[in-house]
């Protein structure tokens, strides 16, 4: 007897049977893709179905043939081009291939042809014979959909698969890095740079798939390209993480003695022992050899022990008296003087009314270093952060003035600096006091 509701077997059962309600697949859209594909699906079970020697056997023969240049092949050539295999087995993946209709037999000129539907599943086995690497998973997802764009076939499954890829990359690299464990940081370091090549490669496709789905006016392949762009940002974000936890794995490890070598060049010569239980060969060698004593001799090395000469204790010595401190100097870190200096000028210009000024002035003078030391200060005129804080930072900031940069370079007179991006220095005094600003405008007439 059979369950009610459950076929007897798996060649009566229906693909709706083994849902709880039967009308829920056709809800699926993809069932409904897959039912588009019977064809290729009958030709792969026709291929894969059966014991694995077999099923190898079909496989090899059926991307033999492909490879064949002849459009159409003879039994003779089949023959010849398959002279080592025995003729009953090769009979027997023909008639399969036949069945598939992945051969077509032409009785009439005793020719074989090939058939479109093996055209198309040979894209599908092509992974098969291809060489196999640690990011072929990663490298046939990005094929699949910049090929596909190229071509115009591109579809919103292929963005999926591939933003799923990514993002189990991602839990991949994270957990690598959670788990603190040196060898296994720089594993994953090697195949987050590959991964990273491979997605660089690939973003200008990404890109163009942007913008050509939000030029169509495809909604879902644009928001699935937006998706795959923040997978593709959360990736790479990941280096700074990787170089940080191999930063501290590099701080963990401990050098033995003076000799140079670290727990990580131990634990990498562990891993290169095979057999790491004969390391311990000739460690026991020597056996243990038991002494016995009896309870007189413990008994006159106890009165032996309490009887002997022991030398006294040491007499506790008072501490010594309190002696006064040497006399010395306290040395305080101190800011640059050029910020001194730099403040001074702009006082000076501030009250000789001065409402506009040339950068080189402010910055240039003495060596390189402390031309880019000032020019790094200028950020600070008006920063809102640094105006409530006290000391020369605070007094910088609240100055009455403001850098303007310009994108405009050219070379200057100057014994250590030869270029600089050209700017002006403008006073905030001058927006409130209106004699200041007709100084201003006759100026620049």
């Amino acid at each position: 007897m059979r369950e009610p509701n459950h076929p007897a077997s798996e060649d009566e059962a229906r693909f709706e049977d083994f849902f709880r309600d039967a009308a829920a697949p056709n809800e699926a859209q993809l069932l409904w893709q897959l039912e588009r594909q019977d064809a290729l699906t009958a030709a792969l079970r026709a291929l894969f179905h059966g014991p694995a020697s077999l099923v190898k056997l079909r496989v090899w023969v059926f991307m033999e043939v492909m490879a064949m240049p002849a459009s159409r092949i003879s039994r003779e050539t089949f023959n010849l081009h398959f002279h080592m295999l025995r003729d009953e087995p090769l009979e027997l993946v023909l008639k399969r291939l036949r069945e598939a209709e992945l051969l077509l037999w032409d009785a009439s000129n005793q020719q074989y042809g090939v058939t479109p539907l093996a055209q198309q599943l040979l894209g599908v086995l092509t992974p098969l014979v291809t060489a196999s690497s640690q990011d072929a998973d990663l490298s046939a997802l990005l094929t699949n959909v910049t090929g596909a764009h190229q071509l115009g076939t591109l579809d919103a499954a292929q963005l999926q698969h591939l933003q799923a890829q990514l993002s189990r990359l991602y839990d991949e690299f994270a957990d690598a890095i959670a788990s603190g464990s040196e060898f296994h940081l720089r594993r994953a370091r090697q195949r987050f740079g590959r991964a990273l090549s491979l997605v660089e490669k690939a973003s200008e496709a990404l890109s163009a798939i942007m913008v050509q789905a939000q030029e169509q006016g495809n909604a879902k392949l644009e928001r699935l390209a937006r998706e795959l762009g923040l997978a593709q940002a959360r990736l790479l974000a990941m280096a700074s993480q990787f170089n940080r936890a191999l930063q501290q794995a590099d701080r963990q490890r401990v050098t033995l003695g003076s000799t140079g070598i670290t727990t990580t060049d131990v634990r990498r010569w562990l891993q290169g022992v095979h057999f790491l239980e004969n390391l311990s060969l000739g460690a026991l060698s020597r056996p243990v050899h038991p002494i016995f004593v009896a309870q007189h001799e413990l008994l006159d090395t106890t009165e032996a022990e309490f009887e002997r000469d022991r030398p006294k204790p040491p007499v506790p010595e008072a501490l010594p008296s309190a002696q006064a401190a040497a006399l010395g100097e306290l040395a305080v870190m101190s800011l640059p003087p050029e910020m001194g200096l730099m403040q001074a000028l702009l006082a000076r210009w501030s009250e000789a009314g001065e409402v506009e000024q040339d950068l080189a002035p402010a910055v240039l003078g003495g060596s390189y270093a402390r031309a880019s030391y000032r020019a790094q200060l200028l950020p600070l005129l008006g920063d809102p952060q640094a105006q409530h804080l006290s000391g020369a930072t605070g007094d910088m900031a609240r100055q009455p003035w403001r850098v303007h940069w310009s994108a405009e370079q050219g070379e200057i007179d100057d014994e250590h600096i030869a270029w600089m991006s050209t700017g002006v220095l403008r006073s905030t005094a001058a927006a409130a006091d209106p004699a200041l600003q007709e100084k201003n405008e006759d100026k620049s007439e």
